[in-house]
């Protein structure tokens, strides 16, 4: 059933090795008059974009070779004002530091890794998780690690099951490879942001340059480590879920397939059914942001905080 809505650290960055500033402390204003921070996560200077308010916690996770820029619709927005909101880099993206080790670091269970240390380091708990594509499925891989979760939100994120189904939960795109390899060319660059968008559709210019400025390593990472199944089985992993998740799906989104979530069992699915959003692709945060944040306003204040064993 669909519902339909209208301590200084030596790091190395993108721009090379510098000093960051100590863990948690406030370097630059960010949009809507959050404040971005460098936090320390393992070694890794994860930069973060928090508007501090004390309003129950939304965490924003984006995708591959995109940046917390691609929720500035959100931190912009009167959500900003009613909920603490925070979006941050993930290493190799963005104003996050590099992967040491990549084959390690920009993979799922590496990402899920850094989100659960960042959430730990931030004294976060009670949080609700928002995952954009690669986003979904970290917040599913972190799902049984995160601190007290109130609940999950994943959009152009279908949950797969291991060995990965990727035939059926993705439509066939030609741009979809460049989000795996190491080198593009500037069309196929621009093909694929434009895919991120409904058809027709100029692409970002802010994707395309967050797209130029991640680490090449990490698309060649993640490629190999999703060719080896490196992941949790997502549906085992929603199955297990006792707090409500949130699913929603754009209209004419370009790489996920509709269809494929018919066929899925999701106990705490979020009003029981996808939420569709008409006439966006990939990225209805940006394409339609008033219509994705009265969604996540609304799935937000249906969450109650968890309760005790």
């Amino acid at each position: 059933m669909v519902h339909r809505s209208a301590g200084a650290l030596r790091a190395e960055t993108p721009e090379g090795k510098r000093e960051i500033r100590a863990a948690g402390s406030s370097s630059r204003s960010g949009s809507g008059g959050s404040v971005i921070n460098m936090v320390d996560v393992n070694g890794l200077s994860i930069s973060v974009s928090d508007t501090g308010n004390p309003g129950p916690a939304i965490v924003l996770c984006h995708g591959n070779s995109c940046s917390k820029r691609s929720y500035q619709h959100q931190l912009e927005s009167p959500l900003s004002r009613r909920f603490r909101l925070i979006a941050f880099d993930w290493p190799g993206h963005g104003d996050s530091s590099r992967a040491i080790d990549a084959d390690t670091t920009y993979t799922l269970p590496g990402y899920a890794g850094v989100l659960v240390e960042l959430t730990r380091n931030m004294g976060l708990s009670n949080a609700i998780y928002i995952g954009w594509s690669l986003g979904g499925h970290v917040l599913l891989e972190a799902s049984d690690a995160l601190p007290d979760p109130r609940g999950f939100a994943i959009f152009g994120t279908p949950p797969l099951a291991v060995p990965l189904a990727m035939d059926k939960a993705f439509l066939p795109n030609p741009a979809a490879a460049v989000a795996f390899r190491a080198e593009s060319t500037e069309h196929e660059i621009d093909a694929l942001c434009r895919s991120l968008i409904r058809p027709g559709s100029p692409a970002p210019p802010s994707f395309i340059e967050d797209f130029r400025r991640t680490d090449k390593r990490v698309r060649a990472s993640l490629a190999a480590s999703i060719e080896r199944n490196d992941c949790k089985d997502e549906l085992q992993a929603i199955a297990r879920l006792s707090r409500p998740i949130a699913i929603l799906h754009g209209e004419h989104d370009q790489f996920v397939s509709r269809h494929y979530f018919d066929g899925l069992t999701i106990p705490t699915l979020w009003r029981g059914s996808i939420q569709e959003i008409a006439n966006v692709g990939h990225a209805p945060q940006w394409e339609d942001p008033a219509t994705f944040n009265a969604l996540i306003e609304a799935f937000a204040r249906d969450c109650s905080p968890p309760t005790g064993p």
